[in-house]
C-alpha cells in the first residue's frame, strides 16, 4: 500500500467549517430558518443546526444529515463540498 499523506486535524476542521458554511449559505438563499431545517430533518430543536453553523462544541454534520438537508433544500449533496478558496 502506498504511503498516504497524513491529513491534519486542522484540515478536517476546515473541511467541516466549509461544509457548514455552504449549508448555511444555501439555507439562507432558500429562505429557510434553522428551526425549519432542523424540523425537516427530524430534529426537535434548532440546537444542533445552530451549533454547527456557529462552529461550537466541535459539532458537524454527518453524511445522513447532509443527505436529508440536500433533499430539503432541493440541491445536490455535492454542493455542500464545493471548497472555494
Amino acid at each position: 500500500m502506498e504511503n498516504l499523506q497524513e491529513i491534519s486535524q486542522e484540515e478536517i476542521q476546515e473541511l467541516h467549517r466549509k461544509i457548514a458554511n455552504n449549508v448555511k449559505g444555501i439555507r439562507k438563499q432558500k429562505n429557510i430558518s434553522q428551526l425549519n431545517l432542523a424540523h425537516s430533518i427530524g430534529h426537535k430543536t434548532v440546537s444542533t443546526i445552530a451549533k454547527i453553523e456557529a462552529g461550537h462544541e466541535n459539532k458537524h454534520y454527518n453524511i445522513e444529515q447532509l443527505y436529508k438537508i440536500a433533499n430539503v433544500l432541493q440541491v445536490d449533496i455535492r454542493d455542500f463540498f464545493i471548497l472555494s478558496k
